[in-house]
């Protein structure tokens, strides 16, 4: 253990600056023999440090490496396992608990001492041994140099000390000195012993030779003694001079303090003043624009937009700690709090004034026009009343124009005092509601004046009230303390549509089956309607526009944001003038607020479009249920617009709850004419030919394609033509299956026949199917009305060679029917002659006069059935010629008449009626 101990020392520890001081051969309980060394270590240099270290011998040669090391101070816990028996097995507990085997007792136990005495010198902390017995445990360190750690260099714990190289190159010099030194070491020690005597006597008497000069460094010293205290002296009254030159200084200093101190307060206190000066002072200027500014001219405007604006950065400012509690401050944010309120209370009141004036005039001018149009004989081409006559809406862009001047303003008021910004939009929809419903509803009336092609004659000129007296209640109506329009507006008559000997019915149908015809429809009236109604939509789009940019600008509301998909919500009605139910009085609103604002103030103030629209739309399907076509391609063309434009906008919403109403007259429409298809009736006593609503669905269809020619709501279209055609189907299958006059395949044949002429003409894609379809019934009824009037002209011959094919049939070769008695030569030739050619071309003549009875002229299928019954014929002729070569071969025996015979007979026929 030894000579391992020294070459731990030697080739690990001496290398690192440590020493080796303890020794155990260990193994891992519970595991596969592999022994390692504990080490416990110091280090030679200070402050020293004591590890242990875990050493294992390498796989791959004799030497020994570094496996692990662990500082003494992270011990925790020394457990020895037991106390009483000898036991090989201890723990150390450091971050975890390692348990290890020693190889034999006495090794654990002086390992485990070495750690206890290193603890008590080096470290001083509570390490707990357990399990140890107290003769391993020394609870004080014996004095002396031989029992302590610490004394003869650690004697006691390390029986040998390696020499360092000096040493070791000293003892080698002085042993190649002495040849007798390695073969007679006493020899060598007593030369050494000589050498040191006279080292010793060489050193006492070098001290003894220095004595003089030592004393006379002593004297020396007594003299710098004595200079250093002369020194203090004069130090010491130095000193005492400029004890009071110090106090002076100190004062100066203090003095100085004192007055940097003061000029730094002196500037900041001016950088305050500067800043309140600069940020919260207001130009006299400026304050007299806001007092006595002129809010009527545009210099004046501009003035009072630049000072509300001073005013409004004043107020703003962002005041620093403590400036809230001057009162300077305080006086000068109270001015502005007023000036503010005077300024916006007379802004409110002038646009108040403002627009009490537009809607005065505007208004007078409405009771003007109402003047000139409801006199009698009146020229309606005069100036007051040309915009009515020429169905237009007036302009509104003179009072935009003259109130955008005050935009600012607005947006200032709103900033700064938004009940006034909210009564003042308040007062706003309450003058621009009733002026737009008068102007509206003028224009309305207008367009129906127009589309009925009534006048206003009827009217009593007494009823109307005088201009001048009707505009000062009107106006006075406008000015109640709650700001709230009092005054009630006069609902317009009905008009009722005129009936006349030039016009047809006003509930013309699809369906109609009285005397109406294709030729009998007005399309003059119809292009006329459409040109009306285009033109109301035209003005009105604009007019809404117009109207919601303005209010955007003016009310500085945000509009122009992108909204994804389309609006379809109705704005919430507002109770008593109240803007929105989320409002609050004085908080500004955030931009979705304000969208829905803008939606509110145009549902407000155009509320009587819609029902205007409906009822014109109403008027219109009224006339012709015809004009449901028009004015759903013309309603969806404006609802697609406003929708590009802005989905969310009032009139998108409003045009789109319009287009449902004329959606909803379509398909009803539609739903009237399959309804009527199901209940009509057809006489008994006459013959059917095209079924009326065959014709009718013609026009309609026609119709339909030239107004939804590129329409967005060809959609719409489509599925009506599906229902409609396939009611028609079913309508003239029922009307064929109750026909008493006209067989059922010729009512079928005709009607389909024109069905799908018709579908061929107008090549309507989305009903190629039922295109198909007509012709495929036109031609099985055609075939079957052939095949059923034809039937059997020549009947004794046929029933002669249906007995033919039955016996040949049984069995019978062909060439064999001859010889059967009752189907021989003879029997043949004999029917044979009872059809010559006279008897046949009469019997086709009659059958062409009753076939001229079942058709009807005006589809002019005559020829056609005609041409196929002489198909039929000739097929059975050629049927019946090869029976006879077939079966009679090389008699002889041929028809009477000939295929070209035939051939002449029905052109003759034909020909001759």
């Amino acid at each position: 253990m030894t000579a391992i101990k020294h070459a731990l020392q030697r080739d690990i520890f001496t290398p690192n600056d440590e020493r080796l001081l303890s020794i155990v051969n260990v193994c891992k309980a519970g595991k596969k023999k592999r022994n390692c060394f504990l080490c416990a270590t110091v280090t030679t240099e200070r402050p020293v440090q004591v590890n242990v270290v875990k050493v294992k011998k390498s796989d791959k040669g004799d030497f020994y490496k570094r496996q692990t090391a662990w500082a003494l101070r992270d011990l925790a816990v020394v457990d020895a396992k037991d106390a009483v028996k000898e036991n090989p097995e201890f723990d150390l507990h450091f971050d975890k608990v390692y348990k290890w085997v020693a190889s034999s007792t006495v090794e654990k136990n002086t390992f485990i001492s070495c750690i206890w005495k290193l603890n008590q010198r080096y470290l001083r902390k509570k390490i707990d041994f357990i399990n140890v017995s107290s003769q391993l445990l020394e609870e004080s360190v014996p004095s002396g140099e031989n029992q302590s750690v610490t004394g003869g260099d650690e004697e006691a714990v390390d029986e040998y000390q390696e020499l360092n190289a000096r040493e070791e190159q000293d003892i080698e010099i002085m042993m190649e000195g002495c040849e007798c030194a390695i073969s007679n070491a006493e020899a060598f020690a007593e030369k050494l012993s000589k050498e040191l005597q006279v080292l010793d006597g060489a050193n006492i008497q070098s001290i003894m030779a220095s004595e003089k000069q030592v004393n006379i460094l002593m004297k020396l010293l007594d003299e710098a003694l004595k200079e250093v205290d002369q020194i203090e002296l004069k130090l010491s009254s130095y000193e005492e001079m400029l004890q009071s030159v110090k106090e002076q200084m100190d004062q100066i200093s203090e003095s100085n303090h004192l007055i940097h101190l003061s000029n730094t307060n002196n500037v900041k206190l001016l950088s305050e003043i500067e800043f309140l000066v600069n940020h919260m002072d207001l130009a006299k200027g400026h304050i007299k624009a806001l007092q006595e500014g002129d809010l009527t001219s545009s210099r004046g405007i501009e003035a009072c937009t630049n000072a509300a604006d001073a005013l409004l950065q004043c107020m703003n400012v962002a005041l620093r700690p403590g400036h809230d509690m001057l009162h300077a401050v305080k006086q000068q944010q109270q001015r502005f709090s007023d000036l503010r309120e005077q300024f916006a209370r007379r802004l409110a009141s002038h646009l108040n004034s403002v627009f009490v004036q537009q809607f005065t005039q505007t208004l007078l001018q409405l009771y003007n026009r109402s003047y000139y149009l409801s006199v009698p004989g009146h020229d309606q081409s005069s100036t007051l009343a040309q915009h009515s006559v020429e169905l237009t809406l007036p302009n509104h862009h003179p009072f935009h124009r003259d109130l955008l001047r005050y935009a600012k303003l607005m947006e200032w008021l709103k900033n700064t005092d938004y009940g006034k910004y909210e009564g003042l939009t308040k007062n706003y929809m309450d003058y621009l509601s009733r002026l737009y419903e008068r102007e509206i509803k003028d224009f309305f009336e207008v367009a129906k004046i127009k589309m009925t092609g009534t006048t206003r004659e009827g009217k009593k000129f007494a009823t109307l009230p005088r201009k001048e007296s009707a505009v000062k209640q009107e106006t006075e109506s406008l000015h109640g303390s709650s700001g709230k329009l009092t005054g009630s507006t006069s609902s317009l008559n009905k008009l009722s549509v005129q009936s006349s000997g030039n016009r047809r019915s006003q509930s013309s149908s699809l369906l109609d089956m009285g005397n109406m015809s294709a030729s009998d429809l007005d399309m003059a009236d119809r292009t006329k309607f459409d040109k009306i109604f285009e033109q109301v939509l035209s003005e009105l789009e604009p007019l809404c526009l117009a109207e919601q940019d303005f209010i955007s600008k003016f009310f500085k509301l945000q509009q122009h944001q992108s909204i994804s998909g389309t609006a379809t919500n109705e704005a919430e009605e507002m109770d008593g003038g109240t803007l929105s139910r989320s409002y609050t009085s004085g908080v500004p609103q955030p931009i979705s607020s304000e969208k829905d604002m803008i939606r509110q103030m145009m549902t407000k103030i155009f509320r009587c479009i819609e029902p205007e629209l409906n009822n014109l739309i109403a008027l219109g399907d009224k006339i012709d249920s015809f004009n449901s076509l028009y004015m759903l391609v013309k309603m969806s063309h404006h609802v697609w617009t406003a929708q590009n434009v802005d989905p969310a906008s009032f009139l998108s919403t409003t045009l789109g709850n319009v287009l449902v109403t004329v959606k909803r007259n379509f398909d009803k429409c539609i739903s009237n004419q399959m309804k009527q298809m199901d209940e009509v009736k057809i006489s008994k006593k006459s013959k059917v030919g095209i079924l009326p609503f065959v014709a009718e669905f013609e026009e309609f269809a026609a119709l339909a394609e030239s107004i939804f020619k590129n329409a967005e709501r060809r959609g719409d279209l489509d599925k009506a033509y599906i229902k409609l055609i396939r009611a028609v189907f079913v309508s003239v299958e029922k009307v064929a299956n109750e026909s008493q006059k006209t067989p059922r395949d010729v009512v079928m044949m005709e009607n389909f026949h024109h069905i799908f002429a018709t579908l061929s003409r107008l090549k309507i894609s989305c009903l190629e199917a039922e295109k198909k379809e007509a012709k495929q019934k036109y031609t099985d009824h055609l075939q079957s009305y052939v095949i059923y009037s034809l039937g059997q002209p020549l009947e004794k011959l046929n029933h002669f060679f249906e007995g033919v094919e039955a016996r040949v049939a049984q069995g019978i070769r062909e060439e064999e029917v001859s010889y059967q008695l009752a189907f021989n030569k003879q029997e043949l030739r004999k029917v044979i002659k009872e059809y010559p050619g006279k008897e046949v071309k009469k019997g086709l003549d009659n059958l062409y006069k009753k076939v001229d009875k079942h058709l009807c002229e005006e589809e002019n299928l005559l020829q056609v059935v005609w041409h196929s019954m002489q198909d039929e014929f000739i097929r059975q002729y050629k049927h019946f010629e090869g029976l006879i070569a077939r079966c009679y071969p090389g008699s002889g025996i041929t028809m009477e008449f000939t295929i070209q015979d035939i051939l002449d007979y029905c052109s003759s026929i034909a020909q001759s009626h």
